[in-house]
């Protein structure tokens, strides 16, 4: 992909699945007031049970749901990149954000204000189930993850989240950190450690000084859980697509 191509695609809201599972009238209505911003690594959009101003449909970027408990500690729920939205749930039902959400890989997205936004989903009902169909996808992808770090390895575990974030990154080379990594499988960083080394000896990664290179797609998928097809197959049913990765 050109340097061209590779810019016209970050600017374009339609590259969010989401959006462009609109008609193109309720498409066109929506973008009138938005505007595609960059998004940095560990910019934090929401903070958990905060007002939210804007929302925001990644395009290129990918946000993590981290949820926090009263000691302080958190640990991630869900991750949304192209083919979901943030803050549109909560604006729908007039709450605070339901997790904190930190950028993970940065990029861009189309923002909207939340009166915008509100204003427009009020009036278009093909809108409004759009949103909501993403919240059960969104919710599914919760208990699955939830289900999943009760039931399954680390390595799995951290298999799935390392597909996950490959389908989005839309490259086989991203940046992750351990400490990042260890967040979202809310465990200890040399736990994090000894599961990718576990995926580096198999052959089907690289990690290296925070960079992520899949070596074996089909190794990785075979290292996860059904946990990971499970939640691809959510997402492909609300957005109409039959593709088995996000």
């Amino acid at each position: 992909m050109s340097p061209q191509t590779q810019k016209q695609r970050a600017t374009d809201p339609s590259g969010n699945l989401l959006l462009a599972s609109l008609d193109q009238a309720d498409y066109e209505i929506l973008m009138r007031e938005a505007k595609v911003v960059a998004l940095k690594f560990g910019e934090r959009l929401y903070h958990q049970d905060n007002p939210i101003d804007f929302v925001y449909f990644p395009i290129t970027s990918i946000v993590s749901l981290l949820v926090s408990t009263t000691d302080k500690l958190s640990v991630g729920m869900a991750m949304i990149g192209r083919e979901g939205v943030l803050g549109a749930s909560e604006l729908l039902q007039n709450q605070g954000s339901m997790a904190l959400t930190v950028v993970q890989l940065p990029g861009t997205a189309a923002q909207i204000d939340r009166y915008t936004f509100l204003k427009v989903a009020s009036s278009r009902l093909r809108v409004q189930d759009v949103m909501h169909r993403h919240l059960f996808a969104l919710m599914r992808q919760v208990l699955i993850g939830a289900a999943c770090n009760r039931l399954h390895t680390i390595e799995q575990r951290c298999a799935r989240w390392l597909l996950m974030t490959h389908d989005h990154a839309g490259q086989d080379s991203f940046s992750l950190t351990q400490e990042f990594l260890s967040q979202m499988l809310g465990v200890r960083r040399a736990t994090v450690n000894a599961a990718t080394g576990t995926l580096k000896k198999k052959g089907l990664i690289q990690y290296v000084r925070g960079h992520i290179t899949i070596i074996d797609r089909r190794g990785l998928e075979s290292a996860s859980c059904g946990c990971y097809q499970a939640a691809i197959q959510v997402y492909s049913s609300i957005l109409g697509t039959r593709d088995r990765r996000i």
